[in-house]
């Protein structure tokens, strides 16, 4: 069996999720505001702030200064953004879908399997989402609730606790599932990105010289001239771009024109005004570096505008936590993470999933952060180097598929994506000058993972290979009991094996001790396709092997919940009788021991068995009715 998550038991009809209804271009576009430009839409709380302190470090805010930052998030947004993102990496789509793991599936399809280093860049770039997505929350609050101490100094020791409580209700909500909030999530951020320009517009009368700061040479000057700090001025500009790995990751949700359109159209013209207003304020009072988001508006709008920047922000934590949910499942079905409960909390919409243990650890995460951190201005310094580590993640296998995939001459591929990557690379340079102040946090996280990561895809393949040795070739059993039959029982018999080639345990474990063999046997291996989703007609595959057995192999799309009774059901097509209630599924319960000659080191051996116990149920993965399945055991050493 391939590893993958385990959902809630469900009728065995249809084999996969109902797809989601068709929803209108202009219904997506709104749906884009809410989900995919939640994170970057709330950036302007702190990243120009966190920028000029950067600058400034500690004395005064220059307008050498203001007119450098606000060019190089200008240009940021405008290079990484919009050209690398919205119009080149979008179209690297598999089959509609995007985001880091999709891009490893599409790089595989074409390079094969077996290339370490794209495992390896897959591995990376999803554990440095899993640290983006702690971090988002924390930061996104945070800034949010820090609003508070401009209405009055006194809730200052009110904002850690209050942001914990937001925290805690916005992750015990996640069980129930955001289908019905999340109507109201993208006119809510269309009102918060109008808000946002609104706030800029009031001010650029003030200065209008800021809007010079459109020409790249001012970001240039201010690099030439400021050093070392200079650099770590860069590495918080990268803070009003983060976000935009959103923009390829929900690609299969929204489509690519809706999440274009929302970003050329409304979302870069909203942060182009807001960036341009916050410069005009502090060329005519550096003094508010202090807040010069909050202090935009006017005093009467200050607690209003605290409000909606809340709402903003656990927004764009519920979009983040949604795409670690969908990484989630996405790594279990590509084999690089064991078998997770997952349950499904709306009945039309396929993405909306809600993952238990993934939840629980995301909010214990998150709440460590804020404690240890107590302010988005410390966060600031650990949040740049998880972003700018996906991006170079995603740059790199998007040359693989240009070059391999597209068939672009490799000149031109190197040509079209070495820009990208040195513009990240530079920017990964300056986040990594903050690993002593916090950035050492995202790569921990990062690190635990691709290391749980490796183990669990190394052990898998090691047990693949120690039981393939053991067993019988299934075609050479066939012939032995053709010529010497075991009593026969009525119903079919299915054996579910990773290794379709050779005998399953259960089976021969079946005939040793029960002596029986079904009047049908069905050997079953399922597989997961490089490709999102599998259609009804490329689901299964039967052979006869002859008198009473068939093989079969069932395909999934690694975003779908596997479902062996529905995907059986597609059989009657092809001429073979099922009946559910006349069927008995074999499942081996394999008790795992470590080696002290194994392929790996004892500590990992523990590693990978402390994974396997805690792998959610097949059964239930598989969406098999338990009053149907005979567990057998078998010991094996790794």
């Amino acid at each position: 069996m391939t590893a993958a998550a385990s959902s809630q038991p469900r009728p065995a009809e249809p084999a996969v999720q109902p797809a989601a209804p068709h929803t209108g271009f202009w219904t997506l576009t709104l749906g884009t505001l809410g989900v995919v430009y939640g994170d970057i839409g709330t950036s302007p709380l702190y990243a120009l702030k966190e920028s000029l302190s950067a600058a400034a470090a500690g004395g005064t805010v220059t307008r050498e200064m203001v007119f450098g930052i606000v060019s190089l998030i200008l240009w940021a947004l405008i290079f990484i953004v919009t050209v690398k993102y919205v119009l080149f990496i979008l179209r690297a789509d598999n089959n509609g879908e995007g985001g880091t793991l999709t891009l490893m599936a599409l790089t595989q399809k074409v390079m094969g399997h077996n290339i370490l280093v794209i495992a390896l860049l897959g591995m990376v770039g999803a554990a440095l989402f899993y640290g983006d997505a702690i971090i988002t929350p924390a930061i996104s609050v945070l800034s949010a609730i820090e609003g508070l101490t401009l209405v009055t100094p006194a809730f200052d020791h009110y904002v850690l606790p209050l942001s914990g409580v937001i925290m805690i209700g916005l992750f015990m909500v996640q069980s129930h599932g955001t289908a019905r909030v999340a109507a109201w999530f993208g006119p809510i951020m269309v009102l918060w990105f109008a808000l946002m320009a609104l706030g800029g517009l009031l001010h650029i009368a003030d200065e209008p010289s800021i809007l010079a700061a459109i020409s790249p040479t001012y970001g240039i000057a201010f690099l030439a001239s400021h050093g070392t700090a200079g650099l770590f001025a860069l590495g918080a500009v990268f803070l009003a771009v983060t976000g935009a790995e959103a923009l390829y990751a929900d690609m299969g949700h929204f489509g690519r024109r809706p999440i274009q359109l929302a970003w050329l159209s409304f979302v870069l013209p909203c942060l182009a005004l807001n960036y341009f207003g916050q410069g005009a304020l502090l060329l005519d009072d550096p003094g508010k570096i202090e807040n010069p988001f909050f202090l935009l508006y006017p005093d009467w709008a200050l607690l209003p505008m605290v409000g909606m920047a809340t709402v903003a922000t656990i927004i764009a934590s519920q979009a983040v936590i949604t795409g670690a949910f969908s990484l989630t499942q996405q790594a279990i079905q590509l084999g690089l993470l064991p078998r997770l409960e997952i349950r499904w909390t709306s009945e039309t919409e396929k993405g909306q999933i809600y993952v238990p243990k993934v939840n629980i650890l995301l909010l214990a995460a998150v709440l460590l952060l804020i404690i240890a951190f107590k302010s988005s201005s410390a966060l600031a310094h650990a949040y740049g180097i998880a972003v700018t580590g996906t991006m170079v993640v995603t740059a790199i296998m998007a040359f693989f598929v240009v070059w391999r995939c597209w068939k672009w001459p490799l000149w031109l591929a190197t040509a079209v994506v070495a820009p990208f990557l040195l513009v990240d690379a530079i920017f990964l340079t300056a986040n990594a000058l903050k690993i002593p102040q916090g950035g050492w946090m995202p790569l921990l996280v990062g690190g635990l993972l691709v290391l749980l990561m490796m183990t669990w895809r190394r052990g898998t393949h090691i047990l693949f290979d120690k039981t393939r040795k053991v067993d019988v070739p299934l075609i050479e059993l066939v012939g032995i009991l053709e010529k010497s039959q075991p009593h026969r029982v009525k119903g079919t018999a299915v054996f579910l094996t990773s290794d379709p080639e050779t005998a399953p345990a259960a089976l021969l474990h079946n005939l040793k001790h029960n002596k029986i063999l079904h009047e049908q046997n069905v050997v079953l291996t399922v597989r997961t396709a490089d490709t999102p989703r599998v259609g009804d007609d490329e689901r299964v595959r039967i052979e006869h092997l002859g008198d009473s057995f068939w093989r079969v192999t069932m395909t999934f799309g690694y975003m779908e919940a596997p479902n062996i009774p529905g995907g059986l059901v597609l059989l009657r097509k092809q001429g073979f009788k099922f009946d559910i209630m006349a069927t008995s599924f074999f499942v081996s319960r394999r008790s795992i021991r470590p080696s002290v000659h194994g392929g790996m080191s004892f500590w990992q051996d523990k590693l990978f068995i402390s994974l396997v116990k805690s792998a959610s149920d097949a059964t239930d993965f598989f969406q098999i009715p338990t009053g149907r399945v005979v567990e057998v055991g078998t010991q094996v050493t790794v």
